[in-house]
């Protein structure tokens, strides 16, 4: 979302910065799209771990809320945009790693999500970087 503001103080084109935001969106989001499954896991096992070691040593712990304000809002936007509301804009609110996450979590097994993550990358880039030049 901010990447952009870069491009002007390096002294870089629109295009430069576009296409470098871009691909830099496109990767991030790919290795952290194919990895959720892994990310998932290890966040459960570790969460899992540190409640096994609080008990062990009596420790009292608070369990963390499951219904947050964030979950509130991807599920909002889930049910109101769906797939393509996730796909699209939840790397862009939500940062590349996490937002690629929440979509490979929701609709990793369609063969539509990976794309429309792309395609986002392309727009959110675009209007981001349209925003920087514009005003800078």
């Amino acid at each position: 979302m901010f990447a952009p503001l870069g491009g002007p103080k390096l002294g870089l084109s629109f295009f430069e910065t576009y296409f470098s935001i871009v691909a830099g969106g496109i990767v991030a989001g790919a290795i952290f799209y194919f990895s959720a499954e892994f990310f998932i896991l290890r966040s459960i096992r570790k969460n899992k771990e540190k409640i096994a070691k609080l008990k062990a040593q009596g420790k009292p712990f608070k369990q963390k809320k499951k219904f947050s304000r964030m979950n509130k809002f991807i599920l909002k936007i889930k049910g109101t945009f769906g797939q393509f509301g996730i796909a699209m804009w939840a790397p862009f609110f939500l940062s590349v790693p996490i937002g690629s996450i929440v979509a490979a979590k929701f609709y990793g097994k369609s063969k539509k999500t990976y794309p429309l993550m792309v395609l986002g990358m392309f727009v959110n880039g675009f209007i981001t970087t349209s925003i920087t030049y514009a005003f800078v």
